[in-house]
C-alpha cells in the first residue's frame, strides 16, 4: 500500500519538540514535508539534541535553510506555502503575522491551506503570550497532580505527556482540516494548544474521577491499591501490576501464591495497606526476571519497568519493528499506527519501508 498522506505536500517552520514531531508524524504516513529552518541553532536544540544532521525529528523531510528576517527568505517560504496543503508553525501568537506569513496572508495566496498552530498555551487567553514547557502546561490541566502518591511531590514526567501529546493533537488536527478543505475548498486554522491537548486526553481520567475513585479524598485504586502499582524487585529492578477486574486479580494471587488472600475482597479499602506490604515484600525477595518469568504474558496485566535500550530488545516489542536504528546508529522509533488491507492478517516484523520509520 501506499502511505495514506501520499501527495500531502506540508511546509513546518522549524521549532522545537512538538511542531518537528508533528511533522514527523505526517511525513511517516507519507506526506511530503519541506522544513524551513533558521540557519543558526537555537539554544535547546543544541543542548538537547546534539547534531543537527543526526536529529530524528527531521526523518523523512526535505531542510531549506532560510533567515526569515530577509525579505527574499520570506518571498521564498510563501512560494513554498502556496503550494502546499498545510503548514506547521510553533511560534509564539503574532510572531507568523509580523513576518508576512500569518494566516490572512497566507490564505490571500493559498485559500485551501491548513495552517496548524502549535503552543503550549493558545492563540488566546492570558498565557498565550508566556514562555513555558511540557512541564508547565501538563501541570496547569490538573493532570500532574495525579502522578503522586498520597502526600507525595508529582513527578515530572515524559515529555510524552505534554509535547508528544499536542504533536498528536497538531498531526490529528490538520488531518481532519485537510480532509474538510477537500471538499469545501478552504482552509482552516487549527489551533493545536498543548493544555488544551492533555486536557483532552484527560477524559477517561475525569470519567474515573467522576466515580470517585481518583482525587477524591479517598484511596484510589490507582494510588493506594496493591494491585495496580510499581514493586521494587531484589536486583534493584521494578515491575509493574495493573490487575484491576476481579478475574485478573484472581489469577495474580493464584500465581504468587496467596491463597489466604481472599479475592472477592479486592476492593475492601482497609485491607489495602496490609496486602501492599505482602506484595512489596514478596516482590522484593526475587529478581525481575525471576518474576518476567512467572507473570509475562499471563493476564494478571503485568510488565517489567524497562530502560529504553531493554526495551528495543524485548521479544514482544522486536517482533513488531517498534524501535529502529537510524542513519546516525541511533536508536530510532517507527511510524504509528499501522495500515493493512482490509482482510490482510497482522503480521509480525519491521516497517515494510527502509526509508526512516515510514510505512508503505
Amino acid at each position: 500500500m501506499k502511505p495514506p498522506l501520499t501527495g500531502i505536500r506540508i511546509v513546518e517552520f522549524e521549532g522545537i519538540g512538538p511542531g518537528p514531531l508533528a511533522g514527523r508524524m505526517l511525513a511517516d504516513m507519507g506526506a511530503e514535508v519541506t522544513v524551513i529552518a533558521r540557519p543558526q541553532k537555537g539554544a535547546v536544540t543544541e543542548r538537547l539534541g546534539g547534531a543537527a544532521d543526526n536529529n530524528p525529528l527531521r526523518r523523512g523531510k526535505t531542510v531549506v535553510l532560510l533567515d526569515l528576517k530577509q525579505a527574499t527568505a520570506v518571498a521564498e517560504a510563501m512560494a513554498l506555502v502556496t503550494a502546499a496543503d498545510a503548514l506547521i508553525e510553533g511560534n509564539r501568537p503574532g510572531v507568523m503575522e509580523k513576518l508576512g506569513l500569518g494566516p490572512a496572508d497566507c490564505a490571500a495566496r493559498n485559500p485551501r491551506l491548513v495552517y496548524g498552530r502549535m503552543t503550549g498555551w493558545g492563540q488566546s487567553g492570558p498565557l498565550a503570550q508566556a514562555a513555558g514547557h511540557d512541564l508547565n502546561y501538563v501541570a496547569l490541566t490538573g493532570l500532574l497532580s495525579l502522578s503522586a502518591h498520597r502526600g507525595e511531590r508529582p513527578i515530572v514526567p515524559p515529555t510524552v505527556v505534554g509535547d508528544a501529546s499536542g504533536a498528536l493533537g497538531l498531526a490529528f488536527g490538520i488531518a481532519c482540516a485537510l480532509l474538510e478543505a477537500r471538499a469545501s475548498g478552504r482552509g482552516r486554522v487549527v489551533d493545536a494548544a498543548i493544555v488544551d491537548v492533555v486536557a483532552m486526553l484527560g477524559g477517561i481520567v475525569q470519567w474515573i474521577r467522576g466515580s470517585g475513585q481518583l482525587d477524591a479524598g479517598r484511596p484510589s485504586p490507582f494510588h493506594d491499591s496493591p494491585f495496580y502499582e510499581v514493586y521494587e524487585c531484589a536486583d534493584g529492578g521494578f515491575i509493574t501490576l495493573g490487575a484491576l477486574e476481579p478475574q485478573f486479580y484472581l489469577l495474580l494471587l493464584d500465581k504468587l501464591g496467596l491463597h489466604d488472600a481472599d479475592p472477592a475482597a479486592q476492593y475492601e479499602l482497609a485491607q489495602w495497606p496490609a496486602l501492599k506490604a505482602r506484595f512489596a515484600a514478596l516482590f522484593k525477595s526475587r529478581p525481575r526476571d525471576a518474576w518476567c518469568e512467572l507473570l509475562e504474558g499471563s493476564d494478571v496485566c503485568f510488565a517489567p519497568v524497562l530502560s529504553i535500550a531493554e526495551a528495543a530488545q524485548h521479544p514482544h516489542m522486536a517482533s513488531r519493528g517498534a524501535y529502529i536504528v537510524g542513519p546516525s546508529g541511533k536508536l530510532d522509533v517507527a511510524a504509528a499506527p499501522r495500515f493493512l488491507e482490509l482482510g490482510e492478517p497482522p503480521a509480525n516484523g519491521q516497517p515494510c519501508s527502509t526509508e526512516g520509520g515510514r510505512l508503505c
